[in-house]
C-alpha cells in the first residue's frame, strides 16, 4: 500500500479556518516536509497548482508557489520519494510541460511524474485572459486527451505530429527524452472524469468524505475499477484523507471541532460560487464535491481524527478497500503530522509492516 503526501504550497494547508495553523508556503518547509516523508518510508510527495486563492480573513490559498519549480528543487535534495508536480493545462503548453518533466526526470534520475490539472475555477485563467469560456466546462477532459497524447509521444518518441482539435503538433521534438516512465495521474470524479483517468491516467484520485468511515470511497474507487475493466489499463486507486492525530480521541476531536469553529465563512462562500459556475457539472464532479456545505471547512475531504491507535486502524480499513492502491495525506500541521505519522501512526498499520522496516 502506497503512502503519500500531499505538500503545502499553499497558505494554511487544507484547513479553510481562522483558528488552524496559520503559515505562508515556502521551499525550505516543503522541503522539510519531503525530507521527513522520505526518511519515514512514504513512496510519493504530490504539489497542487493553484493560482487564485478564495480571499476571506484566513486569505486562504492568496499565496502560492509554482508547482513544477518546486518539485525541481526538491528533486535535488532528495534521493528516493516519488514527486508529482501539477500542470493548469490552460496555462502552459503540453510540448512545454514535456520538455519540463524530462528535464526534473534527470534531476530525480527518474522519480517524477505530471498531475493532470483540466480547470475548474474561472477565475484563476480569467485573470490572465486565458479562460476560454463556458465551453470549456464540457469539452475540457477532451482537451486533456489531447494534451495527454502529446506529453506520451514526445516522451515516447521525442517527437509529435498530432493533429486534433485543439492541437497542431508539426513535427514538435523533444530531447533528451525522461531516462524514467513518467507517470500521469489524474483526480477525476465525475462520469467523464473517470473515464478520461481509465483510458489516460496512471493513477486517479478517488474522493471519500465523512469522518473515520473508509468505506465511504469505496462506490468511487469501485466506479474506477468498472471504467478500467472497458479500457483494459491498469490504473491505480489513491483516496485523499486529511489525518488529526492526537495521544487521545478527545484530544483530536477538541482540535477538529476547534478548527471547525474557525471556518472562514468568507473564503467557503468564494470557493462555492466558483465550484457553482458550471451548472451542468455532475454531482459527483471535484467542485460539486469540495463545496458542499457539510464540512466545507476540510473541502469535503475524508477526515481521520482520533488517537494513534485509532488513526491506525482507521487507515488499515482504508487500505483494505477492494482497489485501492495507496492513499495520499494531509495533516492540520504538517510538521508534527509528519513525525507523528512515522513514529507513532505507521508502526501501528498492518498494511505498512514492510514499509516500517525499510524506513
Amino acid at each position: 500500500m502506497d503512502i503519500g503526501v500531499f505538500i503545502p504550497i499553499g497558505n494554511n494547508g487544507w484547513l479553510i479556518s481562522t483558528t488552524s495553523p496559520q503559515y505562508m508556503p515556502s521551499f525550505d518547509l516543503n522541503r522539510e516536509v519531503v525530507q521527513r516523508a522520505e526518511r519515514h518510508g512514504f513512496d510519493f510527495a504530490l504539489s497542487m497548482i493553484k493560482l487564485r486563492g478564495f480571499g476571506g480573513p484566513s486569505e486562504f490559498w492568496d499565496h502560492n508557489l509554482e508547482s513544477f519549480t518546486l518539485m525541481a528543487g526538491l528533486a535535488a535534495v532528495t534521493s528516493r520519494i516519488r514527486l508529482y508536480a501539477s500542470v493548469a493545462v490552460l496555462t502552459i503548453p503540453p510540448a512545454i510541460v514535456a520538455r519540463m518533466a524530462a528535464t526534473i526526470d534527470d534531476i530525480s534520475r527518474g522519480r517524477f511524474g505530471v498531475n493532470i490539472v483540466s480547470g475548474w475555477q474561472q477565475a484563476e485563467y480569467s485573470q490572465m485572459g486565458l479562460w476560454p469560456g463556458e465551453a470549456h466546462f464540457a469539452r475540457r477532459y477532451e482537451y486533456c486527451a489531447e494534451y495527454v497524447q502529446i506529453l506520451r509521444e514526445l516522451w515516447a518518441t521525442g517527437r509529435s505530429d498530432l493533429k486534433g482539435r485543439f492541437f497542431q503538433m508539426e513535427d514538435c521534438r523533444v530531447s533528451p527524452r525522461p531516462k524514467g516512465e513518467v507517470k500521469i495521474v489524474c483526480a477525476g470524479q465525475s462520469p467523464t472524469g473517470i473515464r478520461f483517468a481509465a483510458q489516460y491516467g496512471d493513477y486517479n484520485f478517488c474522493a471519500g468524505a465523512g469522518v473515520n468511515d473508509p468505506m465511504q470511497t469505496a462506490p468511487n474507487i469501485a466506479r474506477l475499477v468498472e471504467a478500467t475493466r472497458e479500457t483494459g489499463r491498469a490504473v491505480g486507486a489513491y483516496v485523499l484523507y486529511m489525518v488529526i492525530a492526537a495521544g487521545t480521541d478527545a484530544e483530536a476531536e477538541a482540535r477538529w471541532e476547534h478548527y471547525r469553529d474557525g471556518v472562514d465563512l468568507e473564503a467557503v462562500a468564494w470557493l462555492t460560487e466558483q465550484a457553482g459556475a458550471d451548472t451542468a457539472a455532475d454531482d459527483s464532479s471535484t467542485a460539486r464535491w469540495m463545496a458542499r456545505a457539510k464540512s466545507a471547512v476540510n473541502f469535503n475531504m475524508g477526515l481521520m481524527v482520533g488517537s494513534y491507535a485509532t488513526v491506525a486502524r482507521l487507515l488499515d480499513e482504508a487500505a483494505a478497500v477492494p482497489g485501492t492502491s495507496g492513499i495520499m495525506l494531509v495533516f492540520d500541521d504538517f510538521l508534527r503530522g509528519m513525525d507523528e505519522f512515522g513514529e507513532r501512526i505507521q508502526p501501528l498499520m498492518r498494511c505498512r509492516a514492510g514499509r516500517v522496516a525499510a524506513a
